[in-house]
């Protein structure tokens, strides 16, 4: 689906964090064949990798849910921005790769991705003549972006206007929530801009409505949610029964990895008289994450008991491998991973398996009770059993929660399978 010959033959060297050095250059695409393993230590520590085998179980998984739901899904690249995972995607059927600025957008270009969905506004006259020369350049270039605000719609219209491409500039009308992100927060607001969207044809034209719905947290969250995309429905309805939506199948998409499944059961009963087209936009469901997400899946299957039918749901398929360096006290050892490795916006790292070189065959679960208490930039104090049997030098994997922090830390991560045994380096452009 994307030429990654080109990132397949870009190089890595000692500069690259989690790279041997003294080795020399490498082509991206030679990682694999190096027979590298982690637990050989054959690459420095921290590492990130992704297990293949969860990434798999994750893909079949998403296309059974999009199958028993009928939704398609345009997820969000800005969770990895990785070429090479964006193709996965598009090759397990993704209708389109969402992004969130003009930077994520320029990457995906650039590799041809020929559908985005941008899930923010377009402003600022680099970014907006950035996309509108796109879209001249490209006749198959699909592209949509949102809208909230008469001032936004006609600063779209009149780039639109004067750069000629021929066609109009897609727009998705934002919904909002009180205290929240962007987007109209009424459905009075939301019909004023989607009729001044209508009446700047043909510079523009309306095809759905959008929202975010992952900003929503604690145990009342699902309500609050079903109450937001019953919102969006609403306008939906409006804007259809005035007459208000450009042609084609009207996009219905709100975009998060805790409530995809009440995104495509409330859209799909939407009733609207117009071809609608669901979509979701799950960033985090193809890494998945050990504790962040793994909880509000467990609330899914509780809420849509039906999801059971799919078989054993998502896995974490990231984790950051770390040596401990020193056991100061008996009651706390410290690693060499720290903030610069893995993200801690949700909750600390979860410490979950343990590897001694020359002991074990295998990794095991950590004996005892142990508890990442803080992180530095470089290091992780964990607090542990004074009678642990870690020592100085032994390996440590940690999940992760809310894998977008932690991918944005590494430019290269190691692709392994379930012997850690490296078959692919994947990259990154943050």
């Amino acid at each position: 689906m994307i030429d990654l010959g080109e990132i397949l033959a870009s190089t890595v060297d000692e500069r690259t964090k989690g790279f041997p050095g003294g080795i020399g250059a490498m082509q991206v695409g030679e990682i694999g064949k190096r027979g590298w393993n982690l637990l050989r230590e054959d690459v420095p520590l921290p590492a990130a990798v992704l297990k293949r085998s969860a990434l798999e179980h994750n893909s079949k998984w998403m296309r059974s849910f999009l199958a028993r739901t009928g939704a398609r899904i345009a997820p969000h690249g800005k969770t990895p921005m990785s070429p090479q995972l964006f193709d996965l995607q598009l090759e397990d059927g993704a209708w389109a790769i969402t992004l969130a600025t003009p930077q994520q957008v320029q990457v995906a270009r650039h590799y041809g991705i020929k559908r985005i969905v941008m899930a923010n506004q377009l402003i600022g006259r680099q970014a907006v003549r950035y996309v509108l020369e796109e879209l001249k350049r490209d006749p198959a270039f699909d592209f949509y972006c949102l809208v909230d605000s008469l001032e936004g719609v006609a600063a779209l219209a009149a780039a639109a206007r004067a750069a000629g491409i021929g066609r109009p500039l897609q727009v998705l009308l934002e919904g909002g929530m009180q205290g929240g992100r962007a987007g109209v927060r009424d459905l009075a607001t939301a019909m004023k801009v989607a009729r001044a969207i209508k009446a700047a044809a043909p510079d523009l034209a309306l095809r759905g409505v959008e929202g975010f719905e992952g900003l929503l947290s604690g145990k009342d969250a699902a309500r609050g949610v079903q109450a937001f995309l019953d919102f969006l429905v609403a306008i939906a309805r409006a804007v259809e029964a005035e007459g208000l939506f450009a042609q084609g199948p009207v996009l219905l998409t709100a975009g998060g990895s805790a409530y995809f499944d009440l995104v495509a059961e409330t859209f799909a009963g939407a009733g609207l008289k117009s071809a609608t087209q669901v979509i979701t936009r799950s960033g985090c469901y193809l890494a998945h994450d050990s504790q962040h997400y793994t909880g509000l899946f467990t609330d899914m299957l509780a809420r849509t008991p039906g999801l059971a039918k799919l078989g054993l749901g998502l896995k974490p398929a990231l984790e950051v491998w770390s040596y401990v360096q020193s056991r100061p006290e008996p009651g706390k050892c410290l690693l060499t991973m720290g903030r610069r490795d893995v993200g801690t916006d949700v909750y600390n790292p979860l410490p979950e398996l343990w590897y001694r070189p020359g002991l074990h065959n295998a990794p095991v679960a950590i004996p005892g009770n142990n508890v990442v208490a803080g992180l530095n930039d470089q290091h992780t104090h964990m607090a542990i059993d004074p009678s642990s049997p870690l020592k100085v030098g032994d390996m440590v994997s940690f999940g992760v929660s809310h894998p977008c922090t932690t991918f944005d830390k590494w430019q290269l991560l190691y692709e392994v399978d379930d012997d850690y045994s490296i078959v692919a380096g994947i990259r990154t452009f943050f």
